[in-house]
């Protein structure tokens, strides 16, 4: 197996880091967990490092091991008119990750039911037939009452046409630089290979 998720284990869901000024004071015991993501009572997101999804396989990973990194951040699908981006993805990260790019893959079955799989299948897919080495996390929801808490941060970071913060469909993609700032929103038809030229300005 090629294909390999943030830390080189399976996804996760994502877990809100708990902000105190008490350094005494016991973090609450009590999880709220909802769409495959954990959230602390009474915390708050402040930057993506915040977030910790669950990779392809399972354990959570803090994206703050992405310091310091470009990131292209990608909702994916397997039975999609625009799966053949996968190869797509994988040439640019594997011709920038030397610079610092990291490309972090996560699928969604929200778009006309198109990532029907568990995360196994996911896994072997992209694997067998991609030779996908980028990070993968766990299947999540980037729409609707369940969105997964790094897609609520990056939605509203960069909304799409006219303001509006829903993801179209598979395969939209958002950059970030160095520095944890969402650069761009990436509509599904604008190819991997169209947006190199604003990656490499922020390498």
């Amino acid at each position: 197996m090629r294909c390999t998720n943030g830390s080189g284990s399976r996804p996760a869901r994502e877990t809100q880091r708990t902000e105190t000024n008490d350094a005494k004071r016991p973090i609450a015991a009590a999880i709220r967990v909802t769409s495959g993501f954990a959230t602390l009572p009474g915390s708050r997101m402040t930057d993506v490092y915040d977030f910790e999804p669950k990779t392809i396989d399972g354990a959570p990973q803090s994206l703050d091991a992405y310091k310091g990194k470009t990131l292209l951040v990608v909702n994916v699908a397997s039975k999609c008119g625009f799966t053949p981006q996968y190869a797509g993805l994988e040439s640019t990260y594997r011709k920038f990750k030397d610079k610092g790019l990291v490309v972090l893959g996560f699928p969604c079955d929200q778009f006309g039911h198109q990532e029907p799989g568990d995360e196994s299948e996911i896994k072997q897919f992209c694997s067998l037939k991609y030779d996908v080495t980028f990070p993968m996390f766990a299947k999540i929801d980037v729409n609707g009452a369940n969105t997964a808490p790094l897609y609520r941060y990056l939605k509203k970071a960069a909304p799409g046409l006219l303001g509006t913060e829903a993801v179209k469909w598979n395969f939209t993609k958002f950059l970030i630089d160095k520095a944890g700032r969402v650069i761009r929103r990436y509509a599904t038809m604008e190819s991997p290979e169209s947006i190199e030229k604003d990656i490499v300005k922020i390498l």
